[in-house]
């Protein structure tokens, strides 16, 4: 599977009442690598996801997906190349079963009947949601309707995965499964969550926002124990984190 890499150059957005979500972003993600974004809410996270296939664009600055900038004449290049799972699963299932939700992507990108269905089988047994497939969408859990949303973008290749909270709402067995699909991923993958014990074990690098400006880049392991940090940006110590105050190490 190729990868891509991103890069992010002054990137700024404000809203359209003027309040600034994104200050000057400077970030490069190399090519094949899973990067989390934390911070509180209100830091810029989301915002900072939603640039990375064109869904907001910058009110400043520059994002370059596998070295093509992002603009509204490369939007279906880009969105070829990143795949973009929202929060909410219910904002991407829309379809009536569940196979046809995973075969809605490729399908629109003109693949031949043989390979979207072949597309449809892999994805599906990559989330291990095959025995979904004639199921409505909406008679799903949780955890069942965020496994057929990362199948449906899997199934349109994407060199890059773009995950919004992808934990939220799972129950304990649900996010183990989450944690089992993601990890070996190949993929470039950008992660924004508040869960930072997932952080550990998917992702070798994790940066901290706060007021929509990174103040801390780096390896998890480390970023978590700089706890002065974690306090400027009213962020809690992983429990995978020796030493945390008010835990038994």
């Amino acid at each position: 599977m190729n990868t891509a890499d991103i890069e992010l150059s002054g990137l700024a957005h404000a809203y359209p009442d003027g309040t600034p979500a994104l200050r000057g972003v400077d970030l490069r993600v190399a090519a094949g690598e899973s990067l989390a974004v934390v911070g509180a809410n209100g830091a810029g996270k989301s915002t900072l996801l939603l640039h990375l296939n064109g869904l907001l664009m910058p009110s400043a600055g520059e994002v370059r997906i596998g070295g093509l900038p992002v603009t509204r004449a490369t939007l279906p290049q880009v969105r070829r190349t990143v795949g973009y799972v929202f929060q909410d699963p219910d904002d991407q299932l829309f379809m009536p079963t569940v196979h046809d939700d995973v075969a809605f992507g490729p399908s629109n990108q003109g693949l031949p009947a043989p390979e979207v269905q072949a597309r449809v089988r892999a994805a599906l047994e990559a989330v291990g949601a095959m025995h979904l497939a004639a199921r409505a969408p909406y008679r799903l859990s949780g955890g069942e309707k965020r496994a057929v949303a990362i199948a449906g973008v899997l199934a349109m290749s994407p060199s890059i995965l773009v995950l919004d909270e992808p934990s939220s709402g799972l129950d304990p067995a649900g996010r183990r499964r989450l944690i089992d699909l993601l990890r070996p991923m190949r993929q470039t993958r950008v992660i924004a969550t508040h869960d930072l014990d997932l952080v550990l074990e998917v992702c070798r690098r994790v940066i901290v926002l706060q007021d929509g400006q990174v103040q801390g880049d780096g390896r998890p392991s480390k970023v978590f124990a700089d706890r002065g940090l974690l306090q400027r940006c009213h962020l809690e110590p992983p429990l995978g984190v020796p030493g945390r105050a008010g835990v038994a190490s």
